[in-house]
């Protein structure tokens, strides 16, 4: 399927965006479908759009923060996870697999966060542990997991 078809599907591509504080408290944001359904900030790149782009759209469309791609640190990880369950339909019949951008973003303390009511229903600041052992994908653990040893070595 050309690029120019696939437009009317989603892009198989997206950022995961753990957003943490200096004490690594962690932000889980819980999806309205499937139930119960524990992340951090993640959402499908636009055709278009740079993944640097796309995490600071995905954070302030998700959370109501503004923050500016300096904030961002950008880890250079990619990592690629089967497409199933209830996101098979969004993405062209030929697309298996998606490519998931990884980035880390440091806020000084906890925030309200302002919930897309469509996409999720709660939001809480969990310990790095208990954010990594209720994250719902392991793509979102590996990450939590990968900013605990990143905090120890510095």
């Amino acid at each position: 399927m050309s690029e120019d078809d696939a437009r009317g599907f989603r892009r198989p591509e997206s950022v995961l965006v753990v957003i943490h504080t200096p004490d690594l408290q962690v932000l889980l944001l819980r999806r309205v479908s499937p139930p119960d359904f524990w992340q951090s900030v993640t959402g499908s790149l636009l055709w278009d759009e740079a993944p640097a782009d796309g995490a600071l759209r995905e954070v302030h469309e998700e959370t109501g923060l503004g923050c500016r791609a300096a904030d961002l640190v950008e880890t250079g990880e990619v990592c690629d996870f089967e497409v199933r369950g209830p996101w098979r339909a969004r993405f062209a019949p030929d697309v298996r697999f998606n490519r998931e951008h990884r980035f880390y973003l440091l806020v000084p303390a906890p925030f309200d966060v302002r919930l897309s009511p469509g996409e999720h229903d709660a939001a809480e600041w969990l310990p790095v542990s208990d954010a990594a052992a209720r994250a719902a994908s392991w793509t979102n653990r590996d990450a939590i997991t990968s900013l605990r040893r990143r905090h120890s070595l510095d």
